[in-house]
């Protein structure tokens, strides 16, 4: 367990890295056997088993890039934990969340399932 100073840290890094194209430093926020999860619940595309190892997941990163464009991450709280948003263009894309352990990412879990993202995407109106 890691503070969350700690994991907001360890995102900060990962986003500076992922937006600014710094391949190495991105592989040295990665654990070298980091493990990425997604989920595209059928709806959109993800990997259908989880990718092992940090060039693995540089290469799912890079994968994305091609395909969508650069992406833009917007830091924020998943479930209470430091978290960020995705977005291609104006469109949120995804929500990821990390697991730390010693300063390096060793666990990604990016959910893009449309149904799981309603919370997140759509302004929820609180009234007293």
């Amino acid at each position: 367990s890691v503070s969350a100073a700690e994991a907001r840290r360890a995102l900060e890094r990962f986003r500076d890295a992922a937006t600014g194209g710094d391949l190495q430093s991105l592989l040295d926020v990665l654990a070298p056997d980091v493990v990425l999860f997604s989920d595209g619940g059928g709806v959109v595309q993800a990997a259908r088993r989880p990718i092992h190892g940090a060039e693995k997941v540089l290469r799912f990163f890079e994968g994305l890039a091609t395909k969508f464009g650069i992406p833009r991450f917007e830091l924020t709280s998943v479930n209470r934990a430091p978290g960020m948003l995705v977005y291609f263009g104006e469109e949120v894309d995804g929500v990821v969340t990390l697991h730390v352990e010693d300063g390096k990412v060793t666990g990604l879990y990016y959910v893009r399932n449309p149904s799981k993202l309603s919370g997140v995407v759509e302004q929820v109106q609180l009234e007293r």
